[in-house]
């Protein structure tokens, strides 16, 4: 089966369809008076039990996935066949084991009993689905809370990224600043030595224009 509640229902449903088999078939008919009375009370409170659990195991068929349903709600129908039979059985073994006024006194009491019995089953159920749905909140709660603190850490990681990105690049435009002044400074030597060159190229030339004027024309 896909639903380990169905599972468990089931168990619980069969221990006491077999119970009831047995105080039915074997027990009540050999009893008499009071004892059987007893046997009796105990084999309807067995009976509402068992409907109830056969109710919560059909609400889990209903939302089970389609290919477990079908087998589900055919096993259901078979287990309700039998509680039937049971049922019918229980009230004849019933109507024939008391006289008139007896049976009256006694079914009065029991009814007033049942109600009672399912009043508080069908009080126990509603508590047990909200509990149930108040576990489902909680741990919808706690997975929220555990992606928000994922969330958080990612963006503690990204944000340290990013600082260390931005310190490299204002190193690396720290390093710029210093490359554009060193070449701003190699610019400057280099024109004051093609400046110097220049000079001394003129002396150079009216050294030699001294001389040859020195020597040809003096």
């Amino acid at each position: 089966m896909s639903s380990e509640k169905f599972e468990s229902l089931d168990d619980d449903f069969t221990s006491i369809l077999d119970s009831l088999r047995e105080r039915i078939e074997r027990k009540i008919p050999n009893y008499t008076g009071e004892e059987r009375k007893t046997a009796v009370r105990h084999a309807e409170r067995n009976m509402e039990e068992a409907n109830i659990i056969l109710q919560e195991m059909e609400e889990e068929a209903k939302v089970a996935p389609m290919s477990y349903r079908t087998q589900m709600l055919s096993q259901l129908r078979n287990y309700r066949r039998d509680i039937d039979q049971l049922s019918r059985a229980l009230k004849r073994g019933t109507a024939s084991g008391f006289g008139g006024s007896e049976s009256y006194g006694f079914e009065r009491n029991d009814r007033v009993e049942a109600s009672q019995r399912a009043k508080l089953m069908e009080g126990t159920q509603i508590l047990n689905r909200t509990t149930d749905s108040i576990a489902r909140s909680h741990q919808i709660s706690a997975e929220t809370d555990q992606i928000g603190v994922e969330t958080i850490d990612e963006l503690g990681r990204q944000r340290e990224v990013l600082e260390r990105t931005r310190d490299r690049l204002v190193d690396t435009d720290t390093n710029l600043s210093r490359s554009r002044k060193i070449l701003k400074t190699m610019a400057m030597r280099v024109m004051t030595n093609k400046m110097i060159l220049i000079v001394v190229i003129l002396i150079e030339l009216a050294i030699l224009g001294i001389v040859i004027w020195w020597k040809f024309f003096k």
